[in-house]
């Protein structure tokens, strides 16, 4: 419908619509049905005690700065905090190379205001992050992807993607969201060869490498890139200054609780100083109290404690999930089989439509997120994303139960040449 506003609306908006999975959330606000949509960590596993206790203690004792304005970089206790955590998986950085952002969806916002022009070509992994693609297409970018399997993203397929000369590359390196697979060691290091050879800059985003349920960490891209170029003029870590290739984003979403909507970018001095002045034009700074309450919450200790029992909770879930998708989905199908974070990804037989099933499961009161998603263009529709982490065990019996008899019923319909929901 034509109304006044139509022809008022910046280019950029062609290209921006509403995330499908918000659109799919409003869908499953029905308490009758079991969502495994979403990427929503496990309420119960919110340490609302403890934060309560922390917010007392920052108001009664600091309440007039903590409802005062603050810096745009960020609250410097918590930064210094981040710099003295990420040192246990080898990351090293000075506070200067902290940003403190409202989120990591903030974050990817941010480097693409910093980043990109129009018609830029970003380089993702296939499928990747659909919260990355919506806020990138705000700023007009194209995008190509290279295929991931058991190992993470196909570094073999690389080199002719990186000819076309895209901006950056965007990874998820652990427990890939969509996907749940891992980026190799070996394919770590090669991505960095690669890239230094090319001179195409790395966006790690790691929001989920704290949640591993079995297996060894396997060292960040950003740590890689700075031992290559450690000693090199103007680049790697000199003097515990970061001049890397390697742009790393993660989040307290996953192991605190997403409504603080705390994240944080570490990068080379003079991007952070470019993402400030971004940040100064969207919202001056992030809550100074919430700064303040998380970091008096975590300062002692606490979250070692507190991501043991998430850990625990997660991996306990996901085992279960599996389980269930053993017995109860139809021959013909296959799931990844994550060693950590919040996600698994199925693929179905060629011929099924995900997107177009959708509504035959809501019907059966289940959810999950269409695989095409998660695809820049031209998606498989016959894959689907599942989340673990927010239903309970018996949630997730039941819930993969009714999808499994959604599929089966689907895959005998197809057999037999019906039409959809006939």
């Amino acid at each position: 419908m034509t109304t006044p506003w139509n022809h008022r609306y910046a280019q950029r908006m062609h290209n921006m619509g509403s995330s499908l999975l918000r659109e799919l959330l409003k869908l499953t606000q029905d308490s009758e049905i079991i969502s495994f949509a979403g990427g929503l960590p496990a309420p119960e596993v919110f340490p609302v005690e403890a934060f309560k206790a922390a917010s007392c203690k920052v108001l009664e004792e600091q309440g007039q700065r903590a409802l005062q304005y603050g810096a745009s970089e960020g609250y410097y206790p918590l930064r210094q905090w981040i710099v003295e955590h990420m040192v246990r998986y080898g990351i090293e950085a000075r506070v200067e190379n902290i940003l403190i952002t409202s989120g990591s969806q903030q974050a990817l916002d941010l480097i693409g205001k910093v980043m990109i022009n129009p018609g830029d070509l970003i380089l993702t992994e296939l499928p990747t992050y659909l919260g990355a693609l919506q806020a990138w297409r705000a700023y007009q970018a194209e995008f190509t992807s290279i295929p991931v399997d058991e190992d993470g993203i196909r570094t073999d397929l690389l080199e002719e993607a990186l000819c076309a000369g895209p901006k950056f590359m965007y990874i998820l390196p652990n427990f890939q969201n969509p996907a749940g697979v891992t980026l190799s060691l070996e394919r770590r290091k090669y991505l960095i060869d690669i890239a230094d050879i090319y001179g195409i800059p790395i966006i790690e985003d790691d929001p989920y490498g704290e949640l591993r349920y079995e297996g060894e960490n396997v060292t960040p891209l950003v740590v890689l890139d700075a031992e290559k170029h450690n000693g090199k003029s103007g680049s790697g870590y000199e003097s515990g200054f970061m001049r890397g290739n390697v742009i790393y984003i993660s989040t307290f979403s996953k192991t605190l609780a997403p409504g603080l909507r705390l994240a944080w970018i570490v990068a080379p001095e003079e991007v952070i100083n470019h993402c400030v002045i971004a940040k100064q034009g969207m919202d001056l700074h992030s809550s100074t109290l919430v700064q303040m309450t998380a970091y008096e919450l975590i300062k002692d200790g606490f979250l070692r404690d507190h991501v043991r029992h998430i850990r625990d909770v997660y991996g306990y879930r996901r085992n279960v999930m599996l389980d269930a998708l053993e017995r109860y989905f139809p021959e013909g199908t296959s799931w990844t089989k994550p060693k950590g974070g919040l996600f698994l990804w199925v693929t179905l037989p060629e011929e099924v439509d995900t997107l177009a099933l959708m509504p035959k499961a809501i019907e059966n009161k289940v959810a999950y997120v269409p695989g095409s998603a998660f695809y820049a263009a031209n998606g498989l529709p016959n894959t689907f994303r599942l989340n673990f982490s927010n239903a309970n065990p018996e949630q997730i019996e039941i819930g993969i139960k009714r999808l499994g008899e959604v599929l089966a019923e689907e895959l005998a319909r197809l057999s037999m040449n019906q039409p959809v929901f006939a």
